[in-house]
């Protein structure tokens, strides 16, 4: 927890990235950072490793839901595989808020390298 001699902007911008670690609805203000009003490398880093893995929750939940649709055979599998997905998603956002509000590092591997190819 920030202590109360804590510096006000520090504070500030832990709070924007708590924001950004938003499951789903923190995407698009990280978007924003990122291509519109540009902010420190720290927030550019969070703000990629959260779109990264925003893209990747949505093309995997999209795939396998249409996966689910079209073949009734393997419906239970997939939709588990998806909720499985979904809640893997959640609990690493939840997890890497923990970790910001610790002053801990707020990196994954292979997310977080993969995520730098972002422009």
């Amino acid at each position: 927890m920030p202590t109360p001699n804590a510096d006000p902007e520090s504070s500030l911008q832990r709070l924007q990235l708590l924001l950004y670690l938003v499951p789903v609805f923190g995407c698009v203000p990280a978007v924003w950072s990122l291509y519109i009003q540009p902010g420190s490398k720290q927030v550019q880093s969070v703000s990629r490793l959260v779109v990264t893995m925003a893209v990747g929750w949505i093309l995997l939940y999209g795939l396998l839901s249409a996966g689910s649709q079209l073949s009734p055979s393997f419906t239970l599998r997939l939709m588990t595989t998806n909720l499985l997905v979904t809640t893997g998603y959640f609990l690493t956002n939840l997890w890497l808020m923990v970790r910001l509000l610790r002053g801990q590092s707020v990196r994954l591997p292979g997310i977080s390298q993969l995520s730098r190819r972002i422009p």
